[in-house]
């Protein structure tokens, strides 16, 4: 197992357990931090590929199907 998910786990065993619903919501929002970050590339992603189709001549040659 990796070391740091050791200490991890160690810390969570000698916390009192009053203590352990601070430790899932801080995980919860570190999970939550990453997703939007994947969001957020995708979004831009798709925003790239968008500019690259939106110009004119697309426009004109698909305006009709």
């Amino acid at each position: 197992m990796n070391t740091a998910k050791e200490i991890l786990f160690n810390l969570i065993e000698e916390i009192p357990e009053n203590e352990i619903s601070e430790v899932i919501d801080f995980i919860g929002y570190l999970k939550l931090k990453r997703e939007k970050e994947l969001y957020k590339d995708l979004q831009k992603a798709s925003e790239s590929s968008l500019d690259f189709w939106n110009n004119d001549i697309d426009d004109e040659v698909w305006s009709d199907v």
